[in-house]
């Protein structure tokens, strides 16, 4: 299998040819986007942490006309807020069924579910994975996970593992250079 260096490490050219046609991006939100982590205080108060390089990769697809959407099974005010500061407008929470959910987005978006790349670190993200042209988790899904992805990536969960699929994405597209650079004069 032909290799591309990037700056990511050596990625098949193969992955890279079928995330080229890529239209919609799907990601959980526990473990994916966050480290996991659920902060709690003695009273109603729910944190989480989410990573500023994750959130630039999604707003570089969202200005490329990439549409990215979250499907998790959790519900939380501060995911909506989150993603309304990333320009994402397909937001589904409380979602049990996430294959289900993602059925009925690509319908709505007039796209099939073999142009949907989804990212997602545990079991529950199965349903959605079954249907999907390609399967990424991060570096520390669950094993069952990391034997069905067709890319693993090199960074955790909430550590910039979302970053680095919307950079391979935007490799795929030209317009990331292999080393992760603009392949434009942008900044």
């Amino acid at each position: 299998m032909l290799k591309v260096n990037t700056c990511y490490g050596r990625v098949d050219s193969e992955l890279l040819s079928r995330l080229s046609s890529i239209k919609l991006l799907a990601f959980d939100v526990d473990g994916t986007i966050t480290d996991g982590g659920i902060y709690y205080d003695n009273k109603d108060i729910e944190l989480k942490k989410f990573n500023v390089k994750d959130g630039f990769g999604i707003v570089a697809l969202h200005k490329e006309g990439i549409d990215c959407a979250v499907i998790t099974g959790r519900s939380a005010p501060l995911t909506d807020r989150r993603m309304a500061d990333l320009h994402v407008s397909h937001v589904i929470q409380g979602e049990m069924n996430k294959g289900i959910a993602l059925t009925k987005l690509c319908e709505k978006l007039n796209i099939g579910t073999d142009e949907v790349v989804c990212i997602g670190d545990d079991l529950n993200d199965m349903p959605m994975f079954r249907l999907v042209g390609v399967v990424v988790c991060p570096k520390d899904a669950h094993p069952f996970i990391k034997k069905i992805a067709d890319y693993i990536t090199v960074t955790e969960g909430g550590k910039g593992a979302v970053r680095e699929l919307c950079d391979l994405i935007l490799i795929s597209k030209g317009v990331l250079n292999a080393d992760g650079g603009f392949a434009d004069e942008r900044y």
